[in-house]
Parts: C-alpha cells; structure tokens; sequence
C-alpha cells in the first residue's frame, strides 16, 4: 500500500475577518476573477503577496503618526497657564500690604492697577494671535486628514479583496484540488504520488501563512 499523506496540521492561523460589506459587487467579482489566477506553486507570488496593499497601510499609519508627534501646542498652553497665574495673582500685591496700603496715596494705587492691567491685557491679546494661528493650522489638518482618513479606505479595501481572494483560493484548493491528489495517490499506490498530495497540502499552509 501507498503511504498516506501526511495530514497538514491545524494549528495554523486562525482565520481572517474581514468585512466584506465594503466591497461593490463589481469588486466581488474582481476579487473572484483574482483568485483563480493564484498560483501557488510560484513561489515569488506567495512571498510577495499582498505586500504592495500591506507596504500602503503601513505607510499610511506612519504618516499619520508622524503628523501627529510634529504638531506642538504645549506654547499654547504654556502661556495660557501663565495667565491664570498672572490673573490670580493680581491685586494680591497690595492685600498683602494689609494696613500698610491704606497709607498708598490713591493715585498711586491706581497707576499699579493700571500697569497691572496693561500686562493683562497683552498677554491675553498674545494669547488671542497664538490662538488664532493655530486655529488656522488646524483646520488645514483637518481637511489633510480628512484626505488620509479616504485614503486609508481605499488601502484597506485593496488589503480586503487580497485576504478575500486567497481564502477563496484556499478553499478551492482544499475542497477540489487538494483530494485530487489524495486520490491519485490511493489509486496508483506510488510513493511519489503520495508525496506530491504531501507536498500540496504544505503549499497551500503555506499560502496561507
């Protein structure tokens, strides 16, 4: 009697979620029309497959990151925090001074609060330009992210038709092909049959891997 194929072994990956809602029914067929063009016995296609859609997420979520560590509002929030400072500290100069201010001539008095006003005032107004600028900036990014955000959907539906057409080759492969082999090899009892079906169950483990 012929040896038996080895049985590929299952623990292996665990199968792939996608979400196939995403796709048209003319990219469904595209994805159909894909998969019976697989071949895995070509070894460059296994190794590379797919890669292209995965190389356009990865570069995707770099760039994203990216924008996100370049941007720097601490500024912003260093001189905001330095105004609650200067505003809770104003006209605590002269409660300090307890009965001693109430020998202050009023004049006097009012020219400190003026000045204290004035450096108010322009910090506040420098807070307002600061604010303003970033407003500015961040409305562009949010339109450049809006891009991204598209352009990410357009990545992940490409990555989304590959893992569609390889399950689907997958399938067809162990379902069809695969006992094909296994036949084959019961029938003629040789060797070299049975390590071809042997051989054919690794490829398409390793296709899926």
């Amino acid at each position: 009697d012929a040896p038996e194929p080895e049985q590929e072994q299952k623990k292996e990956v665990e199968p792939v979620k996608v979400d196939e809602s995403m796709l048209s029914e003319q990219e469904k067929k595209a994805v159909d029309e894909f998969a019976q063009k697989i071949d895995i016995k070509d070894t460059n296609l296994v190794l590379n497959y797919g890669v292209a859609a995965q190389k356009s997420v990865a570069t995707f979520s770099e760039s994203a990151l990216s924008s996100v560590r370049n941007k720097d509002l601490g500024g912003v929030g260093e001189t905001l925090s330095n105004l609650v400072v200067e505003v809770k500290g104003f006209g605590q100069e002269e409660e300090k001074k307890g009965l001693a201010g109430l020998f202050h001539k009023q004049k006097d008095k009012l020219e400190l609060m003026r000045a204290q006003y004035g450096k108010t005032e322009t910090s506040v107004n420098r807070i307002v330009s600061e604010l303003e600028k970033h407003q500015v900036t961040l409305m562009k990014d949010i339109s450049m992210m809006d891009k991204m955000y598209e352009k990410n959907e357009e990545y992940m539906k490409e990555l989304t038709m590959y893992i569609l057409a390889g399950k689907l080759k997958i399938e067809h492969l162990r379902n069809v092909e695969l006992p094909e082999y296994v036949a084959k090899a019961k029938e003629t009892g040789l060797p070299e049959d049975a390590q071809a079906a042997n051989d054919f169950a690794n490829l398409i483990g390793r296709f899926e891997k």
